[in-house]
């Protein structure tokens, strides 16, 4: 199934997401290259691709996971709450109706 996990930055988390992003995106490759995830992200705090020093103020991820518990467990993992990046993480079950 898939579950989409949302991740809450803590105020002014740029320069701590910027020190552990490496390690962040070597495991939504290995999610990738396992065929499981979907799409993923952050989410800029301006209306921009390119926030600047605004930074972002979240992420999303959607990935394919064989149940909510160890959906958590991988989100628990991530480098982000290790580094005090994210305030707070959520993991929801997600249905994908588009794109079929």
């Amino acid at each position: 199934m898939l579950y989409a996990i949302i991740g809450e930055d803590v105020p002014d988390s740029l320069e701590k997401r910027l020190s552990v992003r490496p390690a962040h995106l070597a495991r939504l490759q290995a999610l990738q290259n396992a065929g499981k995830l979907v799409l993923a992200g952050p989410l800029p705090a301006v209306d921009s691709n390119d926030p600047g020093s605004a930074g972002f103020t979240g992420s999303l991820i959607v990935a394919e996971f064989d149940s909510l518990q160890q959906a958590q467990q991988w989100a628990d993992t991530d480098p982000y709450i290790a580094a005090g990046v994210y305030a707070r993480v959520v993991v929801n079950p997600f249905k994908q109706v588009f794109p079929q």
